[in-house]
C-alpha cells in the first residue's frame, strides 16, 4: 500500500524542469519565448501576446485537456509574488463551448537562462512539460 501511495504522490506532483523558481521583472518577460519545436510566444508591453504553434496545456471549462500547439493572440498578465513569477495567458478566441482558453506559465531560472513552463496533459501519462526559453 505504501508503494501505491508513493506512486500516486509522484504522479500528482510532477517536478518542474531543472531550474529554480524565479521572480522576473516585467522587462524580462517582454520578449519572444520559444519552445523546443519552434513554437513562439511573444509577450508585448501593452499586455497582449501573439503565439505561433506554441506548446501549452490550454484549459477551458468545456475542453479540459487541449494540449496541442496553439496559434493566435490574446492578453497576458504578470502574476508575480515572493515565490516566483507566473504569466497568465488568455486567448482572444473561445473554446468549443464559448469558454475562455488560456494557461498559466511559471518562471524558472537555470544559470542565466530564463524559462517559462507548464505541465502538459494528464498527470498519469507523465508527458514532458511545455518549456519556453526567453531571448536574452
Amino acid at each position: 500500500m505504501a508503494l501505491a501511495l508513493t506512486a500516486c504522490g509522484r504522479i500528482w506532483n510532477r517536478p518542474p524542469p531543472e531550474g529554480e523558481a524565479a521572480v522576473l521583472k516585467p522587462a524580462e518577460l517582454i520578449t519572444t519565448w520559444a519552445d523546443a519545436d519552434g513554437g513562439t510566444l511573444t509577450l508585448k508591453p501593452d499586455g497582449t501576446f501573439t503565439a505561433h504553434d506554441v506548446c501549452g496545456d490550454w484549459m477551458g471549462a468545456s475542453d479540459l485537456n487541449w494540449t496541442g500547439p496553439r496559434s493566435g493572440s490574446g492578453t497576458w498578465m504578470d502574476d508575480s509574488g515572493n515565490a516566483g513569477t507566473a504569466v497568465r495567458l488568455s486567448f482572444d478566441i473561445k473554446g468549443p463551448q464559448g469558454d475562455e482558453v488560456g494557461d498559466v506559465l511559471d518562471a524558472l531560472r537555470h544559470g542565466k537562462t530564463r524559462m517559462l513552463w507548464t505541465p502538459v496533459g494528464d498527470a498519469d501519462n507523465d508527458e514532458p512539460p511545455c518549456l519556453l526559453t526567453g531571448n536574452a
